[in-house]
């Protein structure tokens, strides 16, 4: 198994990319989240990679972090997510959003994903439930200027949970905030609730 490849990047051809290692180049497919975070091409890379064995060939897979390979890795674990729609979802969300998503039980934002059909989302939902890293939103994830409020709910969950809640008191708190929340506030109304269901 190929882990992880440190080299030089040679090409960039979304979704697709090549480095050299020593002399042999390997082409490498990567989902846009890593791919927004390369280097310039000449410039020295790391990926944590993920080898598929299939009958027309074998295929490398990279990503920037290991909570993205592992995420990878869940997803084809899913009765009809091949490698394809895998690197579409970490696409389309981070790794982060994904978990997020997963644990509000957000059918309608797996929709949004090219290739993830109703039912697909909700075995997703379903198959995924707990089995995602719940990571802090870095400053490198780049979000449109609709996804703020959604930012603010993910730092107020990551907040709540490195507090110490578990998933369910989180989000059943957090369905109780006032929409549009700036992010202290939101973790205020947050432990005021949680205190009194206590």
């Amino acid at each position: 198994m190929i882990g992880r490849i440190t080299g030089v990047l040679l090409e960039k051809n979304p979704p697709s990319v090549t480095v050299d290692v020593h002399g042999l180049g390997y082409e490498i497919d990567v989902p846009m989240s890593t791919f927004y975070n390369l280097p310039a091409t000449g410039e020295k890379v790391s990926l944590f990679t993920h080898l598929a064995i299939r009958e027309d060939g074998h295929f490398l897979y990279g990503f920037g972090s290991q909570d993205e390979r592992m995420a990878f890795r869940q997803l084809l674990k899913v009765s009809g997510i091949g490698a394809r729609t895998a690197l579409s979802v970490l696409s389309g969300m981070s790794v982060n959003e994904l978990a997020r998503a997963i644990t509000l039980q957000e059918a309608g934002r797996l929709t949004k994903v090219p290739g993830i059909g109703k039912k697909t989302a909700e075995r997703l939902l379903l198959e995924l439930r707990d089995k995602l890293p719940q990571t802090p939103v870095t400053g490198s994830v780049k979000v449109g200027a609709g996804d703020t409020a959604t930012n603010a709910s993910s730092d107020i969950l990551n907040a709540l949970l490195a507090l110490g809640y578990n998933d369910r008191e989180a989000v059943a708190a957090m369905k109780n905030l006032v929409p549009d929340c700036s992010v202290s506030d939101g973790i205020r109304q947050a432990l005021k609730l949680l205190s009194k269901s206590g």
